[in-house]
């Protein structure tokens, strides 16, 4: 099967080489054709160009984007997808003044969540998450990274490492597992943190680890939660078994997890709402990715990350959704993108890159996604007819999306 695209207004994030990652200075460029067209070949992308150098050209499809944009599907590295009912009643308790932390400290909040996941069957669970996943698929994401950390027992946590296989083997997009068993600590272990550490480490990491469940090894870092030496030995053991690490950092308190993230040549240092000049100075050393979550910010009411700040530093940003149930109950990168524009004061070009090559780099996937280069998948985004790329995160509100193409398939 081959597509051709032909009379592209905008093709956005054109590479001739195979760049991985985009920082700093860099991020305020979004390589760019005008009147472009894009052949693609079974689920590659085969060439690209001018207009002008198109004639003759034949294609299975053709597909005429005249007036469109076109540009990367979105590439999204932080979600918990996989979850079980939902929060509403949380959701009216904050608006009526409790705080995430005052919810989770009566037993609300990821225990809620736990619960409910561990009363439900791995099919019910799994077929929850297809209809989140078909959603945020027309939503134009064509990567994503998909956590566990809703179990908190090594059966519920395994359990949804294996929805989190059946639906990286029934969907055509690429999926990232990741294992986020020290995500809060469980009813049973309220009293003996030491003990829920070691069956983290000694029995859930080398379980998901047995049946190759997770590519990556997650801690929530945070004050009330895990602190450095818990999730110290957690990285340790997930490294042991051939988990790279991701964190969870700085969302509420900024006191040395992103160095310990480096320390450990972590992927992606996930949330920094707080941050300061020791976490940049840690980054700048390292080839961690920061990654911002702007929904969840947006959600809670609590700060932005400093997008700026990252940025001027000479650092990648990279973009994400954080959709969950607790925090941000959306998967929109749409959303993501032009919240991290109106609120993080990123430029759209800033923006773009990070939620799609910079997304794809924090999945360990940049060398196929994220970006219209010879050789790389086929991930597509075909806009409505438009004014111009910034009409995407200037009109926030709008689905501006009319067709995406996964794997040089349309969907």
């Amino acid at each position: 099967m081959s597509i051709l695209i032909t009379n592209i207004k905008e093709l956005l994030q054109v590479r001739e080489t195979n760049v991985t990652i985009v920082k700093g200075e860099d991020m305020k460029i979004l390589p760019m054709l005008k009147n472009a067209y894009v052949f693609i070949e079974h689920d590659t992308i085969v060439e690209y160009g001018s207009m002008d150098d198109c004639n003759g050209m034949e294609a299975d499809e053709v597909i005429d984007a005249t007036g469109k944009i076109v540009l990367p599907t979105w590439c999204d590295s932080h979600t918990h997808i996989v979850y079980a009912g939902d929060r509403t009643q949380e959701f009216a308790d904050r608006i009526n003044g409790l705080s995430y932390e005052d919810i989770a400290n009566r037993g609300g909040g990821i225990l809620n969540s736990a619960e409910t996941l561990q009363n439900t069957s791995e099919d019910d669970l799994y077929n929850q998450a297809s209809k989140r996943l078909t959603e945020v698929i027309k939503l134009g994401t064509g990567a994503i990274e998909i956590k566990s950390g809703y179990g908190l027992t090594i059966e519920a946590e395994l359990k949804m490492l294996r929805v989190i296989k059946r639906l990286k083997h029934n969907f055509p997009i690429s999926i990232k597992p990741t294992l986020l068993a020290a995500h809060a600590l469980p009813k049973a272990f309220k009293d003996n943190k030491t003990g829920f550490i070691d069956l983290v480490v000694n029995e859930m990491i080398p379980a998901a680890a047995k049946d190759n469940l997770a590519d990556y090894i997650d801690v929530f870092c945070e004050k009330g939660y895990f602190n450095l030496e818990d999730t110290e030995r957690v990285l340790k053991a997930g490294i042991e078994h051939g988990m790279t690490p991701k964190i969870h950092v700085n969302q509420f308190n900024a006191f040395g997890g992103v160095a310990l993230g480096v320390k450990y040549n972590a992927l992606s240092v996930d949330h920094l709402e707080e941050l300061n000049s020791v976490d940049i100075t840690a980054l700048q050393q390292s080839n961690t990715i920061a990654v911002a979550l702007p929904s969840c910010s947006y959600f809670l009411s609590i700060p932005y990350t400093p997008g700026r700040a990252i940025i001027d530093a000479g650092l990648p940003l990279a973009l994400a959704t954080d959709y969950n149930p607790g925090s941000t109950p959306s998967g929109n990168m749409n959303f993501v993108v032009s919240t991290a524009c109106i609120k993080m004061k990123l430029t759209p070009e800033e923006a773009i890159n990070a939620a799609t090559i910079n997304g794809a780099y924090a999945m360990g996937i940049s060398n196929l996604y994220g970006s219209i280069c010879r050789g790389k998948k086929a991930n597509l985004i075909i806009t409505k007819k438009l004014p111009n790329y910034y009409h995407l995160p200037y009109a926030f509100g709008d689905n501006a999306i009319e067709t995406v193409i996964i794997n040089g398939e349309k969907i």
